[in-house]
């Protein structure tokens, strides 16, 4: 079984052929403004356009903590919104960062990733604004995707 490859790079540029999916944490707020989906908004307007309705209309849909909205955004490429923080910022409460929602997110794009015959791309989820630990975020992606055989990249941006 494979583990994690680490490469240098953009996630929303993902390497290698076939199917991709480009997965990301998104808040509960319907906000999305700051981090990694400001790039994932340069490069496609389908995911930023999706969440907003999905969260405008979360009366009558799936959206909350641990749910997962997959936009086609290219013939081999989709983008996977995890909503895996409740809110934007630390507060009394802690991090934004909600570990167990990311688990959930995380079992569910797994099976969009079978599905599909796809490879996982993404940065170091929950480990920015929403100020989780890869330390503990790591073990949720092994398990859930690396475990099912599932080829996950992530991408440290930068030189």
């Amino acid at each position: 079984m494979a583990g994690i490859e680490y490469v240098r790079g953009d996630a929303t540029a993902p390497r290698g052929k076939g199917v991709k999916i480009v997965a990301h944490v998104c808040n509960d707020l319907g906000g999305w403004g700051k981090g990694f989906v400001l790039a994932l908004s340069r490069r496609w307007p389908e995911p930023e356009a999706a969440y907003r309705r999905w969260h405008r209309e979360r009366a009558a849909n799936d959206f909350g903590l641990g749910a997962v909205q997959c936009v086609q955004v290219g013939p081999y490429l989709w983008v996977a919104n995890m909503v895996g923080q409740r809110g934007m910022r630390t507060g009394s409460k802690g991090v934004p960062v909600r570990y167990e929602a990311i688990d959930t997110a995380l079992g569910t794009l797994a099976d969009k990733a079978v599905e599909l015959g796809a490879s996982v791309h993404m940065p170091r989820i929950g480990c920015g604004l929403a100020g989780g630990k890869w330390s503990r975020v790591e073990p949720l992606i092994v398990r859930r995707l690396v475990e099912r055989g599932i080829a996950v990249t992530v991408y440290d941006f930068g030189d």
